[in-house]
């Protein structure tokens, strides 16, 4: 499918025209970033892996009725994905006690929380996507109270069924980001989860021995970055066992119902 001309990239993402009206191409890079860009590096697979993670986590999150961008994988490092107009906000859900939680509150690392928590932050880089509240964002008009029920109300859903789905495949899921945005249907506006659901944008654990299988390994240089996310693949199913690779660099990956280029 030939892509349109670029029209935004970000950190671990390139956007580009679609090939129909209301749909853009969403190309998943090999960065890994972190503290807000100050650390960067190239991670070879890094962006087949997440591209197929998302792809597989957006499609089950369709199926228990969270509407989200997802058209369906064009190729390794390439999704189609409907247009929105993504909201200026982080939605974090936490359950367990960990990065900058334990900072702002002095909890300990690895304590289950008595709930789950929702947080937003204002996306801006240059201010360090700074926590923000319901009040902050209806004051600044960067989404309405109806709007901000619907991104707690999927947020706690896609929890709920992250937490099963993992659970089910030995990973403990701490916490985990989401963007939303807003798709324009004639008179009518709807939220619907965008971006992206992958290593990038949760920490996972492993369930025995609490090892970090995302991108905590990059940001605390903790080493095998890519093998951690590969083992998520695996367990969910989209990565076929060592035994079955068919070559010594790239993941092997398994087809997926769509019929899209592997």
């Amino acid at each position: 499918m030939a892509r349109g001309k670029p029209i935004y990239e970000g950190k671990a993402k390139i956007l580009y025209e679609g090939p129909e009206p209301g749909t853009l191409i969403q190309f998943f890079k090999d960065d890994a970033t972190a503290f807000n860009n100050q650390k960067h590096a190239i991670l070879e697979g890094k962006g087949v892996l997440n591209n197929r993670i998302s792809e597989f986590v957006m499609s089950e999150l369709e199926r228990v009725g969270v509407p989200t961008h997802f058209i369906r994988r064009i190729n390794m490092r390439e999704q189609l994905i409907r247009h929105v107009e993504i909201i200026p906000l982080e939605v974090v859900v936490r359950n367990v006690a960990a990065g900058s939680l334990v900072k702002r509150l002095g909890l300990n690392e690895g304590d289950a929380l008595p709930r789950s928590i929702v947080e937003f932050y204002y996306k801006d880089d240059k201010l360090g996507d700074p926590m923000v509240s319901e009040d902050h964002i209806t004051a600044f008009n960067w989404a309405n109270p109806q709007e901000i029920d619907d991104m707690m109300a999927y947020a706690l859903r896609v929890n709920d069924f992250l937490s099963g789905l993992f659970s089910a495949v030995g990973i403990r899921l701490i916490d985990f980001k989401l963007e939303f945005g807003r798709q324009y249907e004639g008179d009518m506006v709807r939220i619907i989860l965008a971006d992206e659901v992958s290593p990038d944008s949760c920490r996972l654990w492993d369930a025995r021995s609490n090892e970090s299988m995302d991108k905590d390994r990059f940001r605390k240089d903790l080493g095998g970055v890519v093998e951690g996310y590969r083992e998520v693949a695996r367990r969910l199913g989209i990565l076929r066992d060592e035994s079955e690779r068919s070559d010594a660099t790239g993941p092997v990956l398994v087809a997926s119902n769509d019929g899209a280029n592997a």
